[in-house]
């Protein structure tokens, strides 16, 4: 039985993309490990301390080929998994090679190493769904940016809005958060190598030759001085993976919400077999909606493991950086399930204008009070004018009848000109253009943004 929604059969189809399960599966992880002793034995051998054959001969060796349940038993019994794999592959080596084999390194050196490029790989997996999802969150608002809708505050009715406005706060939502990924990547992606205490002292003067030249090989970036124990990278990607996935629970609570029998405004796109109900056949839940808040809610306990690990003892802590081997990998896969399901629902969600229009006369006019106050506020004052129509609207609560019946008939209203008042204030028209104003302002740096997502070099 799997502990964890990444790796397990059962829900891990659920919560995690089968590309993100492939990244950061534990043959992904042998082979990263594989390609770290490659890469630093071709490192060695540039400075002429590892025979220049040893790098093709590890590199020969496929990760397929290493017993996984043995190297698992090997690392219960050690602690860490780079034990039994170096040994594994020093069992496959040529004798006059496997002496030169590791040379120099510590087994955070390979761990970490290899979770870097686990973690560029789960970068590049991602990035394809951001740039989806802004794409089709940025049409949907443009399609529907002067669709009026239902504001709402506290979750109540506030005022008139269009949906391409709510759409627009989603998509810039997003972009934000994507905007930050290549400062991310290149505080991330960055190689390890420095030896049992971070000195890398068994290479001599070398080390620091050794370790540029390791980092150049596996297209990583290189640190001035070691770090194993400085883990704000570690956190700073945990808390990013965190912050995407808020970003689209955002959006998807709206959606839950909008989807709800008594609201209506919208539905998840229609799968046959989706959302149902083992009792109620009825039933169209939201699953794509509900996804994205389950993984929202499960992000949030990794990145405190993570930056709980950020108090790492002397050179090497027990406990706190192993901590980190359940976070990360979880972190990256409940975010690819919920870019998944959040880009099923930008590209496919399902709009009814008409009743968005009709939920706006749901309240009987209380959704343009704000409107009136403002307008009586030059004629009567801003508190006179709050006050009458905060009593109006609690005798449209009591009484049933529309605002506007009810303001009129007030003898203090009557005198400020009430039939040119009540027009402009149950004007759709003004609450529309503004709404459609500040969708066409956050689309533009939506875009600008999505575009340098998609820049080669980002």
């Amino acid at each position: 039985m799997s502990f964890s929604a990444l790796d397990s059969e059962l829900v891990g189809p659920l919560f995690a993309t089968e590309a993100m399960r492939a990244v950061f599966s534990d043959r992904a992880r042998l082979a990263a490990m594989l390609r770290t002793e490659a890469a630093l034995a071709r490192a060695e051998a540039r400075c002429g301390l590892a025979p220049e054959a040893l790098a093709a001969a590890i590199e020969a060796i496929p990760a397929e080929d290493l017993d996984i349940a043995a190297l698992g038993q090997g690392t219960a019994l050690a602690g860490v998994p780079t034990i039994p794999f170096v040994k594994a592959v020093q069992a496959r080596l040529p004798k006059e090679l496997e002496r030169s084999f590791h040379k120099g390194a510590t087994t955070q050196d390979i761990v970490d190493t290899a979770l870097v490029l686990q973690m560029r790989e789960g970068f590049s997996v991602m990035a394809a769904d951001l740039f989806a999802i802004i794409t089709a969150l940025a049409a949907l608002a443009r399609q529907h940016r002067k669709t009026p809708c239902v504001g709402r505050t506290y979750g109540q009715h506030a005022a008139p809005v269009t949906f391409g406005y709510k759409a627009a706060v989603w998509c810039l939502g997003v972009a934000e958060v994507a905007d930050q990924l290549p400062w991310l990547k290149s505080r991330a992606l960055v190689a390890s190598l420095a030896g049992p205490v971070g000195t890398l002292a068994g290479l001599g003067d070398q080390g620091p030759a050794v370790a540029d030249a390791f980092a150049e090989q596996l297209g990583l970036g290189t640190a001035p001085i070691a770090w194993h124990t400085r883990r704000a990278r570690m956190a700073e990607t945990g808390a990013w993976l965190a912050v995407l996935v808020g970003a689209l629970a955002k959006m998807a609570a709206d959606v839950a919400h909008l989807a709800s029998t008594e609201v209506g405004e919208v539905a998840e796109p229609y799968v046959k077999g989706r959302g149902g109900s083992s009792a109620m056949p009825h039933k169209r839940n939201p699953v794509s909606s509900t996804v994205v808040l389950a993984a929202h809610g499960a992000a949030q306990g990794h990145v405190v493991t993570l930056l709980t690990a950020m108090a790492a003892a002397h050179e090497r802590p027990a406990g706190l950086w192993h901590a980190e081997w359940h976070a990360l990998p979880q972190l990256f896969g409940l975010a690819s399930g919920a870019l998944h399901e959040a880009r099923a629902l930008a590209e496919g969600l399902e709009v009814d204008a008409d009743r968005m229009r009709a939920n706006i006369d749901a309240t009987r006019g209380l959704l343009f009070a704000d409107a009136v106050a403002a307008r009586l506020a030059p004629q009567i004052g801003r508190e006179a004018g709050h006050a009458l129509v905060e009593h109006a609207a609690e005798q449209v609560r009591t009484s049933g009848a529309p605002l506007r019946e009810v303001l009129a008939n007030q003898p203090a209203f009557a005198q400020a000109s009430a039939g040119e008042v009540l027009d402009a204030a149950f004007d759709l028209t003004p609450s529309v253009d503004a709404a459609a104003g500040w969708t066409d302002r956050a689309l533009a740096t939506a875009d600008r943004r999505r575009e340098r997502l998609s820049s080669p070099d980002r």
